[in-house]
């Protein structure tokens, strides 16, 4: 039996990041549409059935998009175990791609774990945080993944100085406290994924001010990063991903402004949710870029003329 290519491999591990922010999306519209009690119980729907039934205080839609999102962890799973697979089959071995597949197949488990206290708990607000917390992990793993899916084994190589790589630290610290800070405002928001659910006794106004000066800090740190980077041979691919961290996080800006200034609808939530997903992921990307561990192993695929990491213009 063949080895998996590496375009196989590298596909497979952007179907793991995409599910992953898939899931992440598909939950925010579980709550904007009241859903997350839809299935009241867990790992069963209902107490006695593992599927949706006729229920005279459970509206149909709701029961059908929180089982849709339940459903969609099997996919995820799926995603993940494959992945893993064609990482094991990799020749040479891969560990550090073996141990970053594996650590997402594993992460999948736990978060549907999480959710299901977060049903059993009510939709309890700092359980929803966690839960989505817990998927911004995911996705920064899987995002650190579909990298390692197309790069060597080497010893990694820093491509920025050791200022930015602190910049970098920095930045995705903030980014971190950007993300948690955008769940704590939706906790405290209308959208709490049923109508009886408490939601955060905090202003909203106070924690979108938080927010919003962690986007500030975040932009910040990004533009130093930015203009260190004019000094250095940076690859295409480490340009590639801060361009889209900064396209990105702009348009996240200007969509979280509209959505406040409107009244939180309910399309602007879910859209802010996948913008968020694709800042993490823009994060991660930019994070695996700044080294370089050499060419991927392939022993029938030709060697191309130019590779994507070698810095531009050496």
């Amino acid at each position: 039996m063949s080895r998996p290519s590496v375009r196989l491999v590298r596909a497979s591990t952007v179907t793991v990041l995409v599910t992953q922010m898939m899931i992440a999306v598909t939950g925010a519209i579980v709550r904007v549409t009241g859903s997350g009690l839809g299935c009241p119980t867990w790992p069963q729907c209902f107490p006695g059935s593992m599927v949706p039934v006729s229920h005279a205080d459970i509206a149909p839609l709701h029961q059908v998009v929180e089982f849709g999102n339940r459903l969609l962890t099997w996919v995820v799973a799926a995603a993940a175990l494959v992945c893993l697979l064609l990482a094991w089959r990799v020749r040479p071995a891969r560990p550090r791609l073996r141990l970053l597949a594996g650590a997402v197949l594993f992460g999948v488990p736990v978060q549907a774990v999480i959710g299901g206290m977060t049903v059993l708990l009510d939709l309890r607000w700092w359980s929803v945080s966690l839960h989505f917390m817990a998927s911004a992990v995911l996705i920064w793993l899987s995002g650190l993944l579909v990298k390692a899916a197309g790069e060597g084994d080497e010893k990694p190589h820093p491509i920025v100085t050791g200022r930015m790589r602190g910049v970098l630290v920095a930045l995705t610290v903030v980014a971190a406290a950007m993300v948690f800070a955008g769940t704590l405002v939706t906790a405290a928001g209308p959208h709490a994924g049923d109508p009886s659910t408490p939601r955060l006794p905090i202003s909203i106004p106070l924690l979108t001010q938080v927010h919003g000066l962690l986007v500030m800090a975040y932009l910040c740190l990004l533009a130093v990063f930015g203009f260190w980077l004019r000094g250095t041979s940076p690859t295409r691919g480490l340009l590639r991903a801060y361009t889209a961290a900064c396209l990105v996080v702009l348009a996240q800006g200007v969509l979280g402004s509209v959505q406040y200034v409107t009244g939180v609808p309910e399309g602007l939530v879910v859209a802010h949710v996948l913008g968020a997903t694709v800042v993490i992921a823009t994060v991660s990307l930019l994070w695996a870029e700044s080294r370089y561990r050499g060419k991927p192993s392939e022993p029938r695929r030709a060697r191309s003329t130019v590779s994507e990491s070698q810095p531009v213009g050496g």
